[in-house]
């Protein structure tokens, strides 16, 4: 009887019995993905329009925060990236200095910052095709999954970088 079941879960198709990965399997899995993912993601294009900036990934985090939730204050983008305010006060000088963003006192409150992208039309249309192809990649893996299948995968990653962190 126990031959049979072997038999008839070789014979899944393959989408289901990738659904039934063991720790072991996955963890095979991801340590042979992810570099690659990584790798793939830092052979993206920089636009010409951009190149000379010297963007560092936690430039295009913070990028990314302000083209999904528009113009945001430094605690705010702090708190989204994980990181001291400080830390996002001077990647945001370094943006501002480029050109990249724009920093303006918040008129209801004159102590805090309100971040956003820049209105140069060339420079906003570089960074949104910088971000796009991610953007877009995620998105057709995303729609294919429940909101609580996104919900347990982004947890997972989160939970690898925590773990990350924490190694010696």
């Amino acid at each position: 009887m126990a031959d049979l079941e072997v038999e008839a879960m070789s014979e899944e198709p393959e989408a289901e019995a990738g659904s039934r990965l063991t720790a072991e399997e996955a963890v095979r899995a991801m340590l042979v993905t992810l570099p690659r993912l990584v790798s793939r993601a830092k052979r993206t294009p920089v636009p010409e329009q951009l190149r000379s900036l010297r963007l560092a990934p936690r430039h295009l985090s913070l990028l990314s925060c302000l083209i999904f939730d528009g113009p945001t204050s430094v605690k705010d983008l702090a708190a989204r990236l994980e990181v001291a305010p400080t830390t996002v006060s001077l990647m945001v000088s370094d943006l501002q200095r480029e050109g990249v963003v724009e920093r303006r006192s918040d008129p209801d409150d004159r102590r805090r910052s309100i971040v956003s992208l820049t209105e140069d039309p060339t420079t906003r249309a570089a960074i949104d095709a910088w971000l796009a192809s991610g953007a877009r990649a995620w998105r057709k893996v995303f729609d294919d999954l429940s909101p609580q299948e996104r919900a347990t995968f982004v947890r997972a990653i989160q939970r690898y970088e925590e773990a990350v962190a924490e190694a010696p």
